[in-house]
């Protein structure tokens, strides 16, 4: 009999949870945080949305060994496991996500004609850090 309430318990408070407006948002940002730079990352090696080489500054190019092309093969690396990051710890995911957007954002700065991504990854990464902080409050693998 107590397995019954329990588990009509347990299912209540699941409800509860999911309707919450905060795990809510804690739940689209983490699997768009994870989604994102799985797929941006994956994208650097193929080049199949954008020409990744030319959104890397001439000054980075200049200090990074090889062809930009090579570099934005450690980008697309970086990024993956950022995104698996987000997926398994989103409390240090979102911060390792925001602090490479941050880096991102310097580089765009510096190439004339990229503010307009600069400002939009300026938007990113605010959504980052409120992933991270939100986490704190709804990362269950912490409440246990």
């Amino acid at each position: 009999m107590s397995s019954v309430t329990t588990s009509t318990t347990s299912a209540t408070s699941r409800r509860a949870v999911l309707s919450d407006p905060g795990y809510q948002a804690f739940v689209i940002l983490r699997v768009g945080f994870t989604v994102a730079p799985i797929l941006f990352g994956l994208d650097k090696f193929t080049n199949l949305l954008v020409d990744w080489p030319t959104y890397l500054a001439p000054w980075i190019d200049d200090i990074v060994p090889g062809s930009a092309q090579a570099a934005m093969y450690a980008v697309g690396a970086i990024e993956i496991v950022a995104g698996i990051a987000v997926a398994l710890a989103p409390r240090f995911g979102g911060w390792l996500v925001a602090g490479w957007l941050a880096g991102i954002i310097v580089n765009l700065l510096t190439i004339p004609g990229y503010y307009d991504v600069a400002l939009r990854d300026f938007g990113l990464l605010l959504g980052a850090v409120a992933l991270a902080r939100i986490a704190q409050r709804y990362d269950t693998k912490r409440q246990r």
